[in-house]
């Protein structure tokens, strides 16, 4: 046969087995590490956050993965997030706030760590002791959670002793700025008094404009994506602590 259509014999069994091509052949690399990724982190990472770790591990090979190609691989792959968005109706409070100064007005860039902090609070509810409240707090150059509490209880406790695991965490050195809502526990004497004497100023979102803390509104969407709502309601407070701490 080879001697009637003029080839050669290797022509013929390069043609019965052709290689696969360069870029079929670092898909099939990527998608095993795409699989891993996704399986290291329980199924939770979409196209975004595995694009971030991949690229982390192919930085020290000089080489790089476009979203795009990873949304395409991981459609060939049948896989996808479990995180789940849930949408609630933002309600207007009636409740009469005395305004207080918002020094970062929206700006949260930074040139070193230790110059603008952000917390905030979340709710998380369980079956065996109802709402629990979890407090932050947010280092904006890092976007590191450098200090955070858990407990059954919303109370000014909670977000100093937040403050206090930041601090421990920290070494305060220059003009830091922490930014918060506008809540009881935030305004009270004991948390403000607590600042003064860290040398830390205290700066306050507009009432009702969460864009004011943009960062940890961000970080709390995504830990109940990926941690609470793929969970019908966690069994009680030590649960609900376990998964957090994870």
């Amino acid at each position: 046969m080879c001697r009637i259509l003029g080839v050669s014999r290797a022509q013929y069994y390069r043609y019965r087995s052709p290689k696969p091509s360069k870029r079929r052949a670092e898909d099939a690399g990527l998608k095993q590490r795409i699989l891993r990724i996704f399986a290291e982190f329980k199924q939770r990472y979409g196209v975004m956050k595995i694009h971030h770790e991949l690229n982390l591990e192919l930085q020290p090979l000089q080489l790089r993965c476009s979203p795009r190609r990873i949304s395409r691989l991981m459609k060939e792959l049948d896989i996808h997030s479990v995180t789940v968005n849930k949408w609630k109706a933002a309600s207007a409070s009636k409740t009469k706030v005395e305004q207080r100064p918002n020094l970062l007005k929206q700006d949260f860039s930074t040139t070193g760590l230790n110059q603008k902090w952000t917390a905030d609070m979340t709710y998380i509810q369980t079956k065996r002791n109802g709402w629990c409240y979890l407090s932050t707090i947010m280092d904006l150059h890092s976007r590191r959670i450098i200090g955070y509490s858990f407990s059954k209880k919303m109370a000014t406790d909670l977000v100093l002793k937040t403050l206090e695991s930041a601090v421990k965490n920290r070494t305060i050195t220059g003009d830091l700025i922490i930014h918060t809502d506008l809540g009881s526990q935030y305004t009270s004497d004991d948390y403000n008094q607590r600042l003064t004497e860290l040398h830390i100023r205290h700066s306050y979102s507009r009432k009702g404009c969460p864009y004011d803390n943009a960062p940890m509104e961000s970080f709390h969407a995504s830990l109940k994506k990926e941690c609470v709502y793929p969970v019908p309601v966690f069994e009680d407070y030590e649960t609900a602590a376990a998964v957090l701490f994870e």
